[in-house]
């Protein structure tokens, strides 16, 4: 199913022009409008999910799938030194189009993205304390 206010669920169905990489039944891949590097791909299932948390463990395997084949052709034809997947969930985390989809991005060197965090070291009380937080 899809959404008819959704701008992926658009693009999906032909009715926002995009640059296709690839198509099936199930997943369009596009080159971002508004890429962070040369080469950025956004692959988008066709059905309309918001999050990881909604995506069925089936169609999250597909997507995958889709994910490796196009990461595996841009490494031979676009010659980067590097890839970042990224995938967001939520606004906190850096969501801004609320339908899943996976972002392929070729690192360059020398380029000005920006994927990081500070580390901090958990002691191991508090791994396993989080650890059984997760599995209960």
């Amino acid at each position: 199913m899809q959404n008819d206010e959704c701008i992926f669920c658009k693009i999906a169905k032909g009715e926002i022009p995009s640059t296709t990489v690839y198509e099936d039944n199930e997943f369009k891949v596009i080159l971002d409008k508004f890429p962070a590097t040369s080469g950025h791909m956004l692959v988008i299932p066709k059905e309309h999910v918001e999050n990881i948390f909604e995506i069925s463990d089936e169609n999250a395997a597909r997507i995958f799938a889709v994910v490796s084949e196009m990461a595996k052709k841009m490494k031979d034809n676009l010659k980067f030194d590097g890839l970042n997947i990224v995938q967001n969930n939520g606004s906190i985390a850096g969501q801004s189009v609320f339908h899943f989809h996976i972002h392929l991005i070729p690192r360059y060197e020398g380029d000005t993205v920006n994927v990081s965090w500070e580390n901090t070291e958990a002691s191991s009380e508090d791994l396993e304390e989080t650890k059984k937080k997760i599995m209960m």
